[in-house]
């Protein structure tokens, strides 16, 4: 997006919400232009105009700050995500032959899911449980860390991909693997 782009998203928020802008002084409007100019440099102007539009039609009250629009931007191209149900329904049926293709089964599975799972080893060892703990406790289990894991890689999609060069520098600058992985 242009400066351009971004004085007429700015302008059109101003208008729409007059209360976020009036307290700002000129040097103030000028740090958010350069701030808003930097974080949507890479997008295109359509999608940051339809994020302000469903942010608009939401019925806030105040002027959306950069995260809300990125939160929008992502619900524009996301695909529909896999509920915990539906994602230990693969891990229970990857369990089923996991006694000997524990390896294979785990391959299989989304990656989002095999994180959640761990290991293929950890496969074979709940197809080896008895199947009642393993549809109870281990399914319990699994959920709760497929939802932290799920809301984790929400909040990394928000990042921009400025955010993500910066935080993945400073992990190599401290000589740790970056968190950040390129496919999430």
């Amino acid at each position: 997006m242009t400066r351009a782009d971004t004085a007429k998203i700015l302008a059109m928020l101003a208008a729409e919400y007059p209360n976020s802008f009036t307290k700002m002084d000129e040097n103030t409007k000028m740090v958010k232009l350069e701030l808003w100019c930097n974080e949507f440099k890479n997008d295109s102007f359509e999608s940051v105009y339809t994020a302000v539009r469903m942010y608009m039609e939401s019925g806030a009250d105040f002027a959306p700050n950069i995260g809300q629009l990125r939160k929008r931007m992502r619900m524009q191209t996301e695909q529909a995500e896999m509920s915990e149900g539906e994602a230990w329904a693969l891990v229970s049926k990857a369990c089923r032959n996991g006694s000997y293709g524990y390896k294979k089964e785990f391959e299989k599975l989304p990656p989002i899911v095999q994180r959640a799972v761990g290991t293929p080893e950890q496969l074979k060892e709940w197809a080896a449980m008895d199947e009642s703990t393993v549809q109870s406790v281990i399914a319990s289990n699994f959920q709760r860390g497929y939802r932290s894991i799920r809301e984790r890689q929400r909040e990394k999609e928000n990042y921009s991909p400025a955010l993500k060069s910066m935080i993945e520098k400073t992990q190599l600058s401290m000589g740790r693997e970056p968190l950040l992985e390129a496919n999430e």
